[in-house]
């Protein structure tokens, strides 16, 4: 049976992604099962500056689906601006970044550098969810590094600064995306703060889904990587752990035919030429532990035309069907 999450269809979130959760991804995700979409991270500079490509990102208006936007950023005079803006694009919910590891982001005082300013980044919550009536969300991660745990301390924060729930990555900053996330610290998270908990870190199919679930009693969960080159994982996961639904086998017809859909609304949205460009990595993805993909793989980055892309993609897909390798 579900567990009620706020006033969100399902309890399962797919994880923003910088270059990854864009559009033509949520789209896909949301064609493929009962998910819960996030933007890619919108720079609260840019959309300020009203920055076209930012906009672009942030602009979720048509999307049939409810879409959490994501703010990064360091200033909470511009974030309360960012609110503004993005709740008139459409966002559905609001989420601060206080967990991005990445250099460019951390060396700006932003993403999971804030979690060593807990005053700077109690103003920030504070200023978002006074500039919005949406909820308003932080992601954030075990803490910096292993001297300085403090993702329980940091929750607690967030739940008197206003926010409607947290999102919990068991790593730390200084881990990345390396080693085993700490579902450990995710439960005392949730065992320290009343308002809901996503966990966040090494779930890659289904069972680790019910296993984080049963492990630390959170209330919903959230997958980046583990959906890459597979968008019904989410949907799977959704039905394994409300309906004990077990997933079954994807076909190589269905990845050519999400491939396909994926690279279409991408030429919609980025145009031909940028669009054959970005599919590349999804390629690998959705190729990944099929036969003969190094050699598809190698084919696939030296083409630049779209017809020429459908029809590898095709030939590849088909083949794999078929049982016929190269």
């Amino acid at each position: 049976m579900q567990k009620k999450f706020l006033d969100f269809d399902t309890n399962v979130f797919l994880a923003p992604m910088a270059g990854i959760t864009d559009y033509p991804m949520r789209k896909l995700v949301a064609s493929k099962g009962t998910v819960n979409l996030y933007s890619e991270m919108v720079a609260i500079n840019a959309i300020n500056r009203k920055n076209p490509k930012t906009y672009k990102i942030a602009d979720v208006r048509n999307e049939p689906y409810p879409v959490v936007v994501q703010l990064v950023g360091n200033d909470p005079d511009l974030f309360s601006e960012a609110a503004k803006l993005v709740a008139d694009l459409g966002a559905y919910s609001l989420d601060i970044n206080m967990g991005c590891p990445v250099k460019k982001i951390v060396g700006n005082n932003s993403g999971s550098a804030l979690m060593k300013d807990l005053s700077l980044a109690s103003k920030i919550i504070e200023k978002t969810v006074k500039a919005t009536p949406l909820k308003v969300s932080v992601k954030f991660r075990k803490g910096w590094d292993n001297n300085s745990i403090n993702a329980v301390e940091f929750a607690k924060m967030c739940e008197e600064s206003g926010a409607s729930y947290v999102t919990v990555h068991g790593r730390t900053r200084a881990q990345g995306y390396s080693g085993t996330a700490d579902w450990d610290i995710i439960r005392q998270v949730k065992e320290a703060i009343k308002i809901p908990v996503i966990g966040n870190g090494d779930i890659t199919t289904v069972y680790d889904a019910k296993k984080m679930i049963e492990q630390t009693n959170v209330d919903g969960v959230m997958v980046g990587r583990g959906a890459l080159g597979n968008p019904w994982f989410l949907g799977q996961i959704h039905n394994y752990i409300n309906n004990n639904q077990t997933p079954t086998p994807i076909s190589p017809t269905e990845l050519k035919e999400a491939l396909i859909q994926q690279l279409n609304d991408m030429v919609s949205f980025y145009g031909d030429k940028m669009a054959v460009s970005i599919s590349r990595k999804y390629v690998c993805w959705y190729s990944k532990n099929l036969r003969d993909a190094k050699r598809f793989r190698e084919t696939y980055t030296k083409i630049y035309d779209y017809d020429l892309a459908i029809k590898a993609i095709e030939d590849y897909f088909t083949k794999q069907e078929e049982g016929i390798f190269l």
